[in-house]
């Protein structure tokens, strides 16, 4: 007699692929280090969660291709300065609160279950960054990908920092799909 509950154990079908857990499965080495700095850098913070501006903090420190996109070292300088206050006073009203922007209602719904440790926000910007990486032909999202995925998050963290910044996030990703042709401005 097989069991009701489970027919693929006695019909030797293949179970099912086990939810992920991660969302940095299909990114290039390079970007999974630096994946792995906004997770130190979110663990050394206190923060439950990592979100868009770890990401966007561990970008600009390790990723040269994207302080390219800058244009120049000043409004880099600029970005991590805002992001270092994130833990002496600016991104103090962050503390204890999740990111979640809605800008993916799927991600928020699944983020209970796959993700945990990533805010909804940081999930969806990865979800868009592997979506452009695959549209542009690549197999793996790299850190220009995961800039354009955040910059795109009107209401994430990131965004709220590259503005503060004087960076508008639509002209970033027009200048990144661009291919860094017209300077930014502000």
């Amino acid at each position: 007699m097989h069991s009701p509950t489970r027919p693929d154990a006695d019909q030797g079908l293949p179970h099912p692929r086990p939810p992920r857990t991660e969302p940095d499965g299909e990114l290039d080495a390079e970007l999974q280090s630096v994946i792995a700095g906004a997770r130190r850098r979110a663990l050394r913070g206190g923060d439950g969660q990592l979100d868009t501006a770890h990401l966007l903090h561990s970008l600009l420190e390790s990723d040269p291709a994207v302080r390219a996109v800058f244009d120049d070292g000043a409004r880099v300088a600029r970005l991590l300065g805002l992001l270092v206050q994130r833990s002496i006073g600016y991104g103090l009203r962050w503390q204890g609160r999740v990111e979640d922007s809605g800008a993916v209602p799927v991600v928020r719904e699944r983020s209970a279950r796959e993700g945990a440790g990533w805010s909804p926000s940081a999930l969806s910007a990865m979800e868009l960054a592997r979506s452009r990486a695959h549209e542009g032909g690549r197999e793996s999202a790299d850190g220009i990908d995961v800039l354009a995925a955040l910059a795109a998050d009107a209401d994430c963290r990131a965004v709220e920092i590259l503005r503060r910044s004087g960076v508008d996030p639509q002209t970033l990703i027009e200048r990144i799909d661009g291919g860094f042709g017209e300077p930014l401005t502000g």
